[in-house]
């Protein structure tokens, strides 16, 4: 593409040339990504893979989407732009997860005001970051330059992820039942969900980001932009060591919209508030805010990120699965007869 470029377009305000840039800046983090199954590196007009069906009797994909939100503020504001692409990976990837399937490949969307290579080329870090965590090959991408839609240091960021599971295995919420055990893998903090409220509370744009917050261990900033945890890989390794029955992720809504989406009719989840625990900056949320804790716990994951249901003879089991792969697991509750959905107490 070394004759590839247009002198009126760059007047318009874009510059094609950046773009091919951009893409030869990338590739190193993009090769960290590949598995087996991917067949084509970037630059063409398709990502291809090649599906692996060995043990698999009657395959369903199952794909998930999403973007980064109003997190990206805290990005512009701190020019960090190599960690966002984690949490773009997370919102795909955890959904997926959720029905028993193992993530494949990745393909994402940047659209920018202005094309600046090196900052593109942070962002891909972050998303070859958050495929390599998850185990799933990014095949694929768009970059688009729209100036005068977005500002020129500011963008959008979001992509799709599509996942493989056996019919067979694909989990059974129905089949949960009054005494089922409620586990909590613990969050790394805010994730990417609630930021538009974070940003009211703390006045975001007109706040000291950089300053030491003795409660937080660090600075408001760094705390806030923390990536989302990808538990794939916890969750592949738990769903071969016990029989798991629901899967929650946890992200907008909270617990009272989460939960109840892996709910059979007639089953309500009874947490116990006392065995949550609670990230220090979701405490500092709610001071700094005067939020009601139902808003915090119907807005944000207060330091659970997922949820898993099991029977409770599979509790101590599942545990020590989660733990072995690196995750503080705990149990969270149990299920009881109800319509409530979730019961905080």
């Amino acid at each position: 593409m070394n004759n590839s470029h247009s002198e009126s377009y760059k007047a318009a305000g874009v510059d094609v040339t950046a773009g091919y840039k951009a893409v030869e800046l990338m590739k190193g983090y993009v090769a960290r990504t590949m598995t087996a199954g991917a067949l084509s590196g970037i630059g063409g007009f398709g990502g291809l893979f090649e599906l692996d069906l060995t043990g698999i009797q009657k395959p369903v994909l199952v794909s998930g989407t999403d973007g980064v939100g109003t997190k990206l503020k805290i990005a512009f504001l701190l020019d960090k732009h190599d960690t966002v692409g984690i949490d773009c990976v997370a919102m795909c990837v955890n959904d997926i997860i959720c029905c028993g399937a193992k993530p494949l490949f990745f393909l994402d969307y940047i659209a920018v005001g202005k094309n600046v290579p090196e900052k593109v080329a942070q962002i891909v870090s972050g998303v070859a970051e958050g495929c390599v965590q998850s185990g799933c090959a990014l095949i694929g991408g768009e970059t688009a330059e729209m100036p005068g839609f977005y500002p020129v240091d500011e963008y959008d960021l979001a992509g799709f992820s599509v996942g493989v599971v056996d019919k067979e295995k694909i989990l059974q919420p129905d089949s949960q039942k009054p005494g089922d055990v409620l586990i909590a893998l613990p969050s790394s903090g805010v994730h990417s969900n609630g930021f538009s409220l974070v940003r009211k509370v703390f006045n975001i744009g007109h706040a000291d980001l950089s300053t030491y917050v003795e409660e937080l261990s660090g600075t408001l900033g760094e705390t806030l932009l923390t990536p989302t945890k990808i538990y794939v890989k916890a969750i592949l390794a738990l769903l071969e060591s016990v029989q798991v029955k629901a899967i929650s992720h946890i992200t907008g809504g909270g617990f009272y919209e989460n939960i109840p989406r892996s709910l059979p009719k007639g089953i309500t989840a009874k947490i116990d508030r006392g065995a949550v625990k609670v990230l220090p900056i979701f405490d500092l949320i709610a001071k700094t805010g005067n939020i009601p804790e139902r808003d915090m716990f119907n807005t944000f994951n207060m330091g659970v990120g997922m949820c898993v249901s099991v029977d409770k003879n599979d509790a101590h089991k599942a545990i020590n699965s989660l733990r072995k792969a690196g995750e503080d697991a705990y149990v969270l509750g149990e299920l009881i007869q109800g319509d409530e959905g979730v019961l905080l107490r």
